[in-house]
């Protein structure tokens, strides 16, 4: 697959961290899609209906990101991965999560967790909707701190 659309710089607060003053603070997460899908129809049709609207698939990452909380940067990838692959023509995505305010106690820009997910294969229409959250966060430690837009 060639075709790509990405969404980059989703600026979103969310309460995610594993101490607890991440939790009750919060802080800017910053989230990057990158979706593999063919926009051959799209092209042809100029439908917005026969691709990823991306003001839909911005507010359902959105939901996630302000949702639940959870430990770990890589738990949270994985469930807006989920939320990107709910989209049957989405073959393959990469997310990035940003957290620019991490808790280092040293001078740095950003640390960041990038995953990439695929599906075996690609059928289905449009449905973005946030993933039902699981019970309990996702354990581990971590060094790290922790609407629809119309197309």
């Amino acid at each position: 697959m060639t075709d790509r659309i990405a969404l980059t710089g989703l600026r979103v607060p969310g309460r995610h961290g594993v101490y607890d003053f991440e939790r009750e603070q919060g802080q800017d997460f910053v989230v990057d899609v990158i979706l593999e899908l063919d926009t051959r129809q799209a092209a042809n049709s100029d439908d917005v209906t026969d691709t990823v609207h991306y003001g839909e698939l911005a507010g359902a990452l959105a939901a996630v990101i302000g949702g639940e909380p959870v430990n770990l940067l890589e738990t949270l990838a994985a469930r807006l991965a989920e939320v990107c692959l709910a989209d049957g023509r989405v073959a393959a995505v990469e997310v990035t999560v940003h957290k620019p305010q991490a808790p280092i106690p040293l001078a740095f820009h950003d640390v960041s967790v990038a995953i990439r997910r695929e599906r075996a294969g690609v059928a289905g229409t449009a449905a973005f909707a946030a993933p039902a959250a699981s019970a309990g966060a996702a354990g581990g430690a971590s060094a790290g701190r922790g609407g629809t837009v119309g197309r």
